[in-house]
């Protein structure tokens, strides 16, 4: 397993990391396929005060329960649930933040939060009371870290200007490849580590059933999936070469994979034991398809 400083942080993580959003309501599985992936070299861990209403931090929290040195531990903050458990919503305030981040600590039976992350955010948001927040909670020592997950390049311009977050989480496949536009640069030039996620784009680049995609034709989703599969051959896994493009980006210090069985587990340890693609082979997949845009948020 390679690992990589996160941004400006001190946070060494795993070039694949573990994206808990999809495990399930079996806690015994759940723990029992974190714990092995821990053992296999994975240690950074993403999670969310959103997932399954808490259920997932609470998870999280249990099977590193005595092991807290050995993981980096990251979780986001912004969505509020409503009293009557029917939905959320959007609330970056301050007030929220110093509140829900008790909750979360409580839940993942911590003292501290490695990596405190903004889930979502719009221009319209009290961007400047956000970042007075994550900068006190650092402070106090309940956060080392702070960053945001969203992929709004105008989001993303204000966070890297106002604020001193070490990573942006957002997502980046071969189907997706707006990032490239000017966010990518951005980020690397200013030393904020990226976190990749949605590197399969739902799947798509794994063989499953075409369908129309950001913008893309099913025809076109089609010859994205036939680059993976001809770069891959006899020798590589359409995942190794779907996660390896992710990665050959320089701005990528980890690509965030969802983990919801050991299939999946053993799929990612593969990954992370793959060589990197060649620049042909990465030409190859670029040449598949034209790189989509962003139509808003730019």
């Amino acid at each position: 397993m390679n690992y990589k400083l996160l941004g400006k942080s001190d946070l060494q993580v795993s070039e694949i990391s573990f994206g808990c959003m999809s495990l399930g309501d079996d806690d015994k599985a759940g723990k029992a396929l974190l714990h092995k992936a821990l053992d296999q070299g994975i240690n950074f861990f993403d999670t969310a005060d959103l997932y399954q209403n808490g259920q997932n931090e609470a998870l999280v929290g249990n099977a590193f329960k005595g092991m807290r040195d050995k993981v980096v531990l990251a979780t986001k903050v912004g969505n509020q649930m409503r009293l009557d458990g029917n939905g959320w919503d959007w609330n970056p305030t301050k007030a929220y933040i110093l509140q829900a981040v008790e909750k979360s600590l409580k839940r993942l039976q911590t003292d501290y939060i490695d990596l405190y992350q903004l889930h979502g955010g719009t221009l319209e948001d009290p961007i400047d009371e956000t970042i007075e927040a994550f900068e006190m909670l650092q402070q106090q020592g309940k956060i080392r870290y702070y960053g945001i997950s969203s992929i709004r390049p105008n989001v993303i311009r204000e966070y890297v200007q106002r604020s001193k977050l070490v990573s942006v989480m957002m997502q980046y496949s071969l189907l997706d490849r707006r990032p490239e536009e000017e966010s990518l640069a951005l980020l690397q030039e200013n030393g904020v580590g990226v976190l990749a996620r949605g590197s399969y784009a739902q799947g798509l680049l794994l063989g499953k059933s075409p369908k129309p995609y950001l913008g893309y034709s099913g025809g076109q989703v089609t010859a994205a999936a036939a680059a993976v599969a001809e770069v891959a051959g006899q020798e590589r896994s359409e995942a190794e070469v779907a996660a390896r493009f992710v990665l050959h980006h320089p701005a990528i210090t980890s690509a965030v994979v969802g983990i919801r069985t050991q299939k999946q587990l053993q799929e990612a340890i593969q990954v992370a034991a793959a060589d990197d693609l060649t620049e042909e082979q990465v030409q190859k997949l670029r040449s598949a398809l034209q790189a989509n845009t962003y139509e808003q948020h730019r």
